[in-house]
């Protein structure tokens, strides 16, 4: 696991009350959403990449649909390089869903079509991050998320 305090980023969050509940602003779709605990995570990946990554939030796309095997699916969240290929593609859960075997087949999967070199998978809590070995079919567990290139 990369020991990541995301909790720190809380207070950069904006927030506000809609009819009784509680939304979050999302910088990439640049609109409120419902509050909810995997909305959270990923707000808090987003200023972790950000700030202490330096990470360029134009060149990320959250929640697109894509296609694997014919099947309808959304990623949680892409990040791309300078030339706007897939760099990094994120998986997030709520706090409460265990990162696991079951969360990484997931996110190599959703992989197949984009190519991303890095794939992270986090619930918050938790975070793992792997680079891909498309060659060998094979991943390799970083220490750290990549530097953005």
């Amino acid at each position: 696991m990369i020991p990541i305090d995301y909790l720190k980023y809380k207070s950069t969050l904006t927030t506000k009350k809609v009819e009784g509940k509680l939304h979050i602003f999302d910088p990439i779709r640049k609109k409120y959403l419902v509050s909810a605990p995997e909305e959270i995570v990923r707000q808090l990946v987003i200023q972790y990449l950000v700030d202490e990554k330096k990470y360029n939030i134009n060149w990320m796309n959250v929640e697109k649909a894509f296609y694997v095997n014919d099947r309808l699916k959304r990623f949680d969240l892409l990040v791309y390089d300078r030339n706007m290929k897939p760099f990094l593609l994120v998986e997030m859960k709520a706090p409460k869903i265990k990162v696991n075997e079951d969360v990484l087949e997931q996110i190599a999967w959703y992989n197949l079509p984009i190519q991303a070199p890095y794939i992270m998978i986090t619930n918050g809590i938790d975070t793992l991050c792997y680079r891909m070995n498309y060659d060998d079919q094979t991943f390799e567990k970083l220490l750290d998320i990549p530097l953005p290139e």
